[in-house]
This record gives structure tokens, C-alpha cells and sequence, in this order.
């Protein structure tokens, strides 16, 4: 029995010593800093991929489309009638249209739910000053034209590959 009590404490010894000895190699692989020798080779699970294409800008433009006057909500063909008119010729290369449902708090403090539009648009970042005044044109027209309080703009930095 002292023999077997002997066995298991040399046994678990053993092995904290050599988790002990481990974890500061394992801990610095996990962090590590890029001071690997060039000659190491990362896990492929570990690396990131290369990034694919250009850089572009994403605009996204969400349109409501409830009247704050009470009148008629703006139809699948009105929209689409206006994005031939306004969106098309200023983006020709192509754009993206979604439906949604959203909401928001309009000027009388009353959350509006209705039905949506998101549009989006792709651009070479090196034609984002010149698409800018483009975007806000469409944004005032669809305003004046539906009577719309706002519509919503978001911009974000990405890569695309066509």
C-alpha cells in the first residue's frame, strides 16, 4: 500500500513538472509575436487567409416607405421606378436592392413600423468623392418625391472581387 501511495505521488509529480515545464512554450506559441524564425512554417489553420480584390467603398441607403402625411405607401413599382430614374444613371455598374421591415421614431416622437427598401452600392474607393454628391442627390430626391423625414445612410470600408 506505502509502495502504490508512492507510485501515484511520484506519478502526479512527474506530470506537473512537465506541465509545468510546458505551458511557458505552449503560452508563447499562442502569443505569438512574429518573432518566429523565418524558417517556421504557421499552422495553415492559424494563418489568415489573403485578402481577395479591391478596395471598395459600401453604401447602403434604407428607405421607408410610409408617408408621414398619411398617404399612400410607395409601391414596389413606384421604387423601382425611381431607381431607374435617380439611382441607375448615377450607378450604372450595378447596385442591389433588398426588402425589409423596419422602424424608427419619426419628428413626433411616434415609432413608425412599415415596410423598406435597402439599396446598395459598390464603389472603387478612388471614386468616393465623386460619388458622394451622386448619394445625396438620390436621398433628397426620394425625400421630396414620397415625403419621406429622412433617409439613412451607412458607409463601410470593404474588399471586392468581381
Amino acid at each position: 500500500m506505502i509502495m502504490d501511495t508512492t507510485r501515484t505521488r511520484l506519478a502526479v509529480a512527474t506530470a506537473s513538472a512537465l506541465l509545468f515545464a510546458g505551458a511557458p512554450a505552449a503560452y508563447a506559441t499562442l502569443a505569438d509575436t512574429g518573432t518566429r524564425p523565418a524558417t517556421a512554417m504557421a499552422p495553415a489553420a492559424l494563418t489568415a487567409p489573403a485578402a481577395r480584390g479591391a478596395a471598395y467603398i459600401e453604401t447602403r441607403l434604407l428607405f421607408g416607405t410610409e408617408r408621414p402625411d398619411g398617404g399612400p405607401a410607395v409601391t414596389d413599382g413606384q421604387f423601382m421606378d425611381f431607381v431607374d430614374r435617380q439611382v441607375t444613371p448615377a450607378f450604372p455598374d450595378g447596385l442591389t436592392v433588398q426588402d425589409g421591415r423596419g422602424q424608427w421614431r419619426d419628428r413626433n416622437g411616434v415609432i413608425e413600423r412599415e415596410r423598406s427598401y435597402e439599396l446598395i452600392l459598390l464603389y472603387p474607393v478612388g471614386r468616393a468623392k465623386a460619388a458622394d454628391p451622386g448619394i445625396e442627390r438620390i436621398r433628397d430626391a426620394y425625400e421630396k418625391e414620397f415625403g419621406q423625414e429622412a433617409v439613412a445612410r451607412l458607409d463601410e470600408p470593404t474588399r471586392a472581387d468581381f
